[in-house]
């Protein structure tokens, strides 16, 4: 291996590791927010579904509402 070589190789290790860290930080990152999203999602499909249980109770008072009222 020339002189000239192992410098270049130890400054692209260095450069690589740099970034390897970036990515790890970044990562970490993206999987808390995805922990997140994930958790209003689910938060969110749970007030759905509460609120078509309470859309579909309010139709069927009102049908029998409907069917109760003298003509």
């Amino acid at each position: 291996m020339s002189s000239s070589l192992l410098p270049r190789i130890v400054e692209r290790v260095d450069r690589l590791l740099a970034r390897y860290a970036q990515l790890r930080s970044a990562n970490a990152l993206l999987k808390l927010q995805v922990q997140a999203l994930t958790q209003e999602r689910d938060s969110l499909q749970s007030r759905l579904t509460a609120a078509r249980s309470r859309n579909e109770e309010l139709l069927s008072h009102l049908a029998r509402l409907g069917q109760e009222a003298p003509r």
